[in-house]
């Protein structure tokens, strides 16, 4: 599986994930649990996208430290905004956001099994 294919499965497979979480925080936090997961997901998929494409263009220069200074810096104005304006529930951001990470343990653990040879 080439690294393309890794993230885009990734993306896929997190974007489906956030959307029945999303159900239960509106079940549970009204509008702004649902709001608040969508957008937690949509800002880790952000960052992943963005991640993903400057690994692949990867050297060791500074540009990639200034590069992921900024990235950082957006997801955190956005959440700030989010937060302070009062369209989201930060715990239903976090909960979106810690969908991405899980999405990749999970296929991380899959590819490892199914190259692994138990001879």
């Amino acid at each position: 599986m080439t690294a393309s294919e890794l993230t885009a499965r990734v993306t896929v497979t997190t974007a489906l994930a956030v959307l029945p979480l999303a159900l239960g925080g509106f079940w549970l936090a009204g509008v702004s649990g649902a709001a608040g997961v969508v957008a937690g997901g949509a800002l880790a998929l952000f960052s992943f996208r963005l991640l993903a494409a400057r690994a692949t263009a990867a050297s060791a220069s500074t540009a990639w430290m200034v590069v992921s200074a900024l990235r950082f810096g957006a997801v955190a104005v956005v959440a700030a905004v989010l937060f302070a304006g009062g369209w989201t529930h930060p715990l239903a951001v976090l909960a979106g956001y810690s969908v991405l990470p899980v999405t990749i343990v999970v296929h991380g653990l899959r590819l490892a099994r199914e190259n692994v040879s138990w001879t």
